[in-house]
């Protein structure tokens, strides 16, 4: 851990950060000041002495709104940060009773996870401990660091793999892909050989201006191109051009195994082996000894092994 400097900052009120982050959150010193249940001019001093203290205007007016400097916004990340970590250490408890348990966790979740996980999350929480209740965030691998960074989300589940200091995380199981087609559209049958698979037109994923999405680009450190024709954000809408369009949807096998049948289609392994990465859960390296935090991660657990295997378990006629 970093040295602190607990000389610099005791002649550093920290109250002041509270009046900052309020400030970044609010952007009106009237709304900032009703937040922190203060006066206007208190609110107003308090700005006055970030400003001497930091060199920097920090917020300035433009036309009829706020807008923060440059120093502002470098600024904001790391006060909201150090803040939310404050906060859970206030509020850390050693025991956590699910049974009476009433609590707000904040997951951060990718398609994938947001399908097959959330689902049955839920149904086993309510049996479990029916005071919880989930805020379901999306996340990508640009954004997740800081929504975790910034407290926005208690768990990042599902596209996380590399990990930063700060972090802790686990392998929840390892990906694999399944091609889902509408026989009668496409003319094809359970198994898809590889020559059929590569002449076939392609729904993938792609969260990116790539159209070729995640599947493609793998294909294309091996020397093969796609002919995807739909590249969309989420599964749902590959599942359901593969059941009106003569096109072959890929997507992780736990999709297939769970969606495929609902809309009708066929589904077997891909019939190229690609190394995709695992999926895994990631939470900061604060909130590690967190008492529901912990319990929630043993839910997770429990429910990712008890839904489809990672693999094609059969080929929906």
């Amino acid at each position: 851990m970093d040295n602190i400097d607990h000389f610099n900052l005791r002649s550093f009120d920290l109250n002041l950060m509270i009046a900052f982050d309020a400030m970044m959150q609010e952007m009106s010193v009237t709304k900032a000041a009703e937040k922190l249940r203060i006066g206007q001019s208190a609110m107003s001093h308090n700005l006055s002495t970030l400003r001497m203290l930091l060199a920097d205007e920090l917020f300035v007016r433009v036309g009829q709104k706020m807008q923060p400097t440059a120093k502002a916004r470098a600024l904001a990340g790391p006060v909201r940060t150090a803040l939310s970590q404050a906060q859970n250490a206030l509020q850390a408890t050693d025991c956590f009773d699910p049974a009476k348990a009433e609590r707000l966790f904040r997951l951060g979740v990718t398609g994938e996870m947001e399908m097959i996980l959330l689902p049955e999350l839920l149904r086993h929480l309510q049996g479990v401990s029916p005071g919880i209740k989930i805020l379901s965030r999306p996340i990508t691998s640009d954004n997740v660091d800081n929504m975790i960074n910034n407290g926005e989300i208690d768990l990042a589940i599902g596209c996380k793999s590399q990990l930063q200091s700060g972090y802790h995380g686990e392998v929840l199981f390892n990906s694999e892909v399944a091609c889902c087609f509408n026989p009668e559209l496409t003319g094809l049958s359970a198994p898809v050989s590889r020559a059929e698979y590569l002449a076939s037109r392609h729904a993938v994923l792609s969260q990116t201006e790539n159209v070729a999405g995640c599947v493609g680009v793998a294909l294309q450190g091996l020397g093969i191109d796609l002919n995807v024709v739909l590249a969309a954000p989420d599964f749902m809408p590959l599942l359901a051009a593969a059941r009106n369009s003569p096109v072959v949807a890929t997507v992780p096998c736990r999709i297939a195994n769970q969606y495929a049948p609902l809309f009708g289609l066929s589904f077997c392994p891909m019939p190229i082996d690609v190394m995709f990465p695992p999926v895994t859960m990631n939470w900061a390296i604060w909130t590690d000894k967190d008492a529901g935090l912990v319990w929630l991660r043993d839910q997770i657990r429990t429910v990712i092994d008890s839904i489809a295997p990672d693999r094609v378990t059969l080929a929906a006629e």
